[in-house]
This record gives structure tokens, sequence and C-alpha cells, in this order.
């Protein structure tokens, strides 16, 4: 396929970027423009060159299918493009629309000229993976735009507007009609007006006192991304460009560039942008299946989580049935709803009229047959075997033909429930995490009978949703709460052996985490995790737990809904606060097993921790449960508070090097206390380690 194609109009040579899907620059296609901006040069005809984009981008940087590849270095890089452009003996203009980022705006920046259509997304995102623009954006930005935007948006990497940026030298036009005509008119008046050649790198930066502004916001930005360090050297690339000759800023940005490469928060942050997009892959599920229509939606269970998934569902301008068995029920959990969308609109997220919109889209109900329409329906009620038989043989009977039959379950077996139906085929798994209508992670589970449609269908839903989408085979608590069990696990053993539960969710904070496994577990509900445990008690007796979590329980201490948890929460307030109560009943219950409490440390407490979702990560990686490892750490990323800049629980042990990880399971493993067979290395861990590879390649 040509990467680039050149029509001539008249005196000006029109190159356009036909690299799908946002015209990244790869190794070819960067060729093809040198090429053929020669070709233009050489050709006495033509006089001027339009440099744009096909499709739906003007060019969104780098090609990111060469990334780690010798490709991605390879000349003509993106430097020497830039450089054949702005040496170019007759003028380049740069015709913008839809999407310009990255590499694509550095492209631009290289340009003599460039206009823009409206609403072109303008962004250099390079902070997201860790990292700095490396083909001058750092340096020529904020030439064309004032110093503070420039900042704003290379620190952020958000986008902005082509049309805010109007008026600034970034633009020299936005044209509102067709872009390339109005691109190639422009090319003439340059000419015809003999406007020259003129270059942003001989551009002044203005600012009254530049470098006072650049210490303040450099001590402001290390102070708000502590754990990142690419914002503040992205300051230190901009200082550079204010104080230093062009020529040195770009070398000084270029080793800045580097240097950031290397870091462990940049490999975090590529890892989870990559790992979101392998996630989309089914390697039997092809790229093309059809897909089936999704307009309308139901969902069962109208509590804390049915509700939340309705509005993800009304978010996304689908209307949603909102069944419940009782009118108090249902009357309550519409209530709930509307409080919610009330508060978005208070604080601004939404608009006021935003609110009756929105609730008009939920039709409440409590007969299935209203039902027996609608393409989805989400199951959310109890998390109970003879529960879900009984709402699935309602939807058997009710539901049309070829409607998607979910359930929200997130331990539950998908393949028993897919046979309370005679559509095993239809039923899926859509493990929404709470609270469902804010948490990104959407778990899909396929069934062993679940359709390839389907499972197409509940991907493309979960980014209509704006979800993470992730897919799971069936097991007990899938990926994340299979995982969490082992961490949940251990963190009540070190109670039992000395550590407290504040100490124990203060090392794992101070590590990254979002939340403790104690706040964690106070803040969903310790009835849940003992609901579970007393199914675990019959079904796999030989699993040993603390008992001090159903002594808990037993005491009604179910954690911020009632008040008490492992700690104690006053009215109004989730400020978990110490409860001497809990201590009593720690030390008892120390006492009874006969344990002298110890001293843990920190980074006991850490490694235990992380280190139980990596031996159970390998081992569900070995079962076929994920489809890679990139895939677990992505639900950890997106649905359990993992550090971002620690890229997941198999990234951070493929970068504490599986040799260190294995040798401290072994020490964990001659603790008596702490269940020392969970702690032999999963049989993939061992095979890895000895051929010398890795979780995430």
């Amino acid at each position: 396929m040509a990467m680039l194609r050149t029509e001539n109009h008249g005196a000006v040579a029109v190159l356009t970027m036909e690299n799908p899907p946002v015209n990244g620059l790869g190794h070819a296609l960067r060729t093809a423009i040198v090429d053929a901006l020669h070709e233009a040069q050489a050709d006495p005809a033509i006089k001027a060159v339009v440099i744009t984009g096909g499709g739906t981008a003007f060019s969104g940087g780098a090609d990111i299918r060469e990334f780690n590849s010798p490709k991605a270095m390879a000349e003509p890089t993106l430097f020497t493009v830039i450089r054949e452009i702005e040496k170019s003996p007759k003028p380049v203009i740069a015709a913008i629309h839809s999407v310009c980022m990255g590499g694509g705006l550095e492209l631009a920046l290289g340009c003599h000229f460039r206009v823009a259509a409206p609403k072109a997304k303008i962004a250099l995102p390079e902070v997201k993976l860790g990292i700095l623009p490396g083909a001058g954006g750092t340096q020529r930005l904020p030439r064309v735009v004032p110093l503070e935007t420039a900042l704003n948006m290379i620190v952020s990497g958000n986008p902005v507007n082509s049309e805010k940026l109007a008026g600034t030298p970034l633009f020299d036009a936005i044209i509102e009609t067709d872009l390339v005509e109005g691109a190639i008119a422009f090319a003439r008046q340059v000419v015809t007006e003999n406007r020259g050649l003129p270059r942003v790198r001989d551009l002044a930066i203005m600012h009254e006192d530049a470098e006072a502004f650049l210490r303040f916001s450099l001590n402001t930005v290390t102070a708000m991304a502590k754990n990142f360090p690419a914002p503040a050297k992205c300051v230190e690339a901009i200082t550079a460009a204010v104080l230093l000759p062009f020529d040195e800023g770009i070398a000084r940005e270029r080793a800045l560039f580097l240097e950031l490469l290397q870091t462990p928060e940049s490999r975090a942050l590529r890892h989870a942008f990559f790992a979101e997009r392998a996630a989309s892959k089914i390697p039997d599920v092809p790229a093309d299946t059809p897909l089936r229509p999704v307009t309308t939606a139901a969902v069962i269970g109208a509590g804390t989580m049915g509700g939340g998934i309705t509005m993800n569902f009304v978010n996304a301008g689908i209307p949603v049935h909102l069944l419940e068995a009782n009118a108090e029920a249902l009357e309550r959990g519409m209530g709930t709803i509307r409080r919610n969308y009330e508060n978005s609109a208070k604080k601004g997220r939404i608009k006021a009229e935003d609110v009756e919109k929105r609730m008009a889209l939920i039709k409440p109900t409590m007969s299935y047959a209203d039902l027996g329409g609608d393409d989805i329906v989400v199951e959310a009620a109890f998390e109970d075997m003879d529960v879900k038989r009984a709402v699935f043989g309602e939807l058997d009977k009710t539901m049309k033909p070829g409607a998607i039959l979910a359930t929200n379950t997130s331990t539950l077996d998908v393949n028993q429930i897919a046979g309370f139906t005679g559509r095993p085929g239809d039923v899926i798994g859509m493990h929404f995490f709470s609270p469902a209508n804010v948490m990104k992670l959407l778990e899909i589970v396929r069934g062993a009978k679940t359709s390839k449609d389907v499972l197409a269908t509940v991907m493309k839903l979960s980014k209509t949703l704006r979800k993470t989408g992730v897919v799971a085979g069936v097991c007990d608590g899938f990926i994340g709460n299979r995982m969490i069990e082992q961490y949940s696990r251990q963190a009540g053993f070190m109670v039992d052996e000395g550590a407290s539960p504040a100490q124990v969710d203060r090392a794992v904070e101070k590590f990254g985490f979002a939340m403790g496994p104690f706040r964690m577990g106070d803040l969903a509900g310790n009835d849940v995790g003992w609901y579970i445990r007393k199914r675990r008690y019959i079904e796999k007796p030989h699993m040993a737990y603390s008992r001090l979590a159903d002594r808990l329980c037993e005491l009604g201490r179910f954690g911020q809904k009632t008040g008490a948890g492992w700690y104690r929460y006053e009215p109004g307030n989730r400020k978990a606060l110490p409860d001497p109560l809990v201590d009593t009943l720690i030390a008892d219950y120390r006492s009874e097993l006969g344990i002298k409490p110890r001293k843990i440390s920190d980074e006991e407490i850490v490694h235990r921790l992380v280190f139980s979702l990596v031996n159970e990560g390998a081992k569900i990686l070995e079962d076929g449960i994920a489809l890679r490892a990139s895939d677990i750490d992505l639900i950890y990323l997106s649905g359990y508070g993992f550090p971002l800049w620690r890229g997941g629980p198999m990234l951070y042990a493929d970068m504490y090097g599986l040799y260190n990880v294995v040798n401290r399971m072994k020490e964990f493993a001659a603790n008596p206390y702490g269940d020392p067979g969970f702690w032999q290395p999963a049989p993939l861990m061992a095979k890895l380690l000895a051929e010398g590879k890795s979780f995430t390649g």
C-alpha cells in the first residue's frame, strides 16, 4: 500500500499521508515524504507544497506498530524530515484537520506555514507515555503560542481545539470551507505575495519574565507529579528553549527524551498504553466479526451495582428498562440514580437540563415482559447461584431471540449460569466494578459456549460505555477477584502475625496503591468477602484463611455502611479512624492461636501482597483464563488501584527480576503462618526463569 499520495494542482503539489488509522509517521511514510518533497523541489512547475493527511487524521504522531523496533529510529528520522522541510527552497504548508498530535504536530511546526480546520485536536501527548516530545516540540511550540499555553499543553498532554489557538503564529489561517482547497488557495497566495520561507525556529519566545515563570512552574509540577519524572523534565526542556540557542535547546530536549525513555515510569506507562490496545485483540475473533445491534438495554436489580450499570447505558444515550422485584426497592434505586445525576449537575459535570433527559431514558418496571424487546440485559442481582437460576430462567423465556444475556457476577460460574438457559451462546459475563458508573474496568467473561459475535459486540459496547474491556475465561473469581483473594489472605495472615491493619494499609498505599486491603474491605463491605469465604469453607476446605475477618463480621462490622469495620467511621465522614475494639479482637485471636506477634517490615508487607498477585497471575496465565500478562496488568491498573507508574503486578515482577521474586517467595514459604504451600512458584514462573524470559517480553 502506498503511504503517500501526490497530486499536482497547477503550481501546488499536495502530499496526502495515507497510513491508517491515524497516519502514523512510520519509516515508510517518512521516506515517502522526503522523496516526494525532493521531487517537488526538482519540478520547475511546482512553486509550493501542501502536506495533509488522508482519512480521519492529519497525523497522530509516531507509528506505534514500530515502537521498540529498528524502524523507529531508522533514517530518515522525523528530525531529518523536518530538516528537509525547513530547508526547502519552496514554501511547505501543513493543512491540519481532525487529529494533529505528537510527531504530527512536530512535523507541522517544521513547515513554513500552517492552516487548520476547526475542531482539529492539537496536542503533544508524549508525557502520558512518560517521555517528552523528541523532535523539537518543546522548542518550537513555545515560539508560536504563549509560553503558558505551550507549557500547559506539553506538561498535561491534553488536546486543545484548533480554533482556540487561532490568532497565534501556530496557525496562519483557520479554514472553514474545504481544507485542501483552502490550503491550495493559501499556498498560491504565499507564492504570489512572495511571503518567503519563515521558520518557527527563528521566532523569539515572548514572555515578560520567562525564567521566573518557569522556576515557579517547575516547583509546582514537581510537587504535583511526584511519582512521574516526565512533567518536570518537560519544564526543563521548555526552559532550554527559553535560555539556549535553538540547536542547543534541541540537543537538550533530545538528551532529556533519551533519559526519560530509560526510566521505569516510562516503561510502565508505555506498557499500559500498549496493554490497552492489545486487550481489544482476541486471537480467534476476527476484527470484522459482525456485531449484534445494541440500541436498548435492560438491567436486573436497582441496587448500588444495578443503578451504576444503568447509568453507564444512559450516559451513552442507550435507553434502559430497570427491573426490581418490589416497588420500594425500585423507587429507592431510581432515587439514588437521580441524586447521583443532581450531584453531577451541582458540580458542573453535566448541565442541569441533562438530569431530566437522562432520567427520561430509564423505564422502571417490575415485569420481565417489559424487557422482551431489548437488545441486551445485564443481571445485577444478589451473588447467589439460586438467585441467578431464577433470573436467567425468566430471561430465557422473555428476551427476544438474539438478545445478549449478561451477568454481572464477580465470582460465580458463568458456564453454569448459561446452562440455566436454552441459549448458552447468548450468555456472557459483564463484571462491572463498584461504583459502576465511575470505575473504568469491565471484565468481560467468555463462557465455554459464548458466541464470537456476542463477545465482539460486548467488546465494542465496552468502548461505547467508556470502559476498559478485558476478556477473562471462566473460573472462580475470573482474573481480578481470583488474584485479590490471595492478596487479601496474605493481608489477614500478616495481621495474625503482628502487623496492624493500619500498618498494612499504610505500607501498600505508600507503595502507590489507591487504598490498602483493610480500607478497601470497609469500603466494599466486609460482608461481601465473608459470604465468599463461607462458600470457600465448603468448596475448598483445604484453603487457609485468617478468621479475624469473620469475627469482625459476626459483630456486624461490615465497614463504612455500618459505621464500623476494621476502622470506625463517624456519620457523614469516610475517614478511617482507629478503634481499640479491633485491637482487642486481634490480640485475643493471636492469643488463641498461640502466636507471639513479631515486627513485620513495610517491605515484607508490600512484597507479600504484590507477589501473591504475581504468583496467582502466573497460574491464571497457565490456565488460559487471561490471554496475556498485560491483560492482568490492565485489570489491576484500571480496576484495583495498582499504581500506574509501576505498570501492574506482572510488569513489576519483571522489573524487580523473576529471580529475585522467586527468592523472596522462598523466604515467605518458610513462614508457617503464611500458607507455605501457596508460595511454591507457579510452573510458568519457574519455566520463564529457567529460560531467561519474562511475563511481558
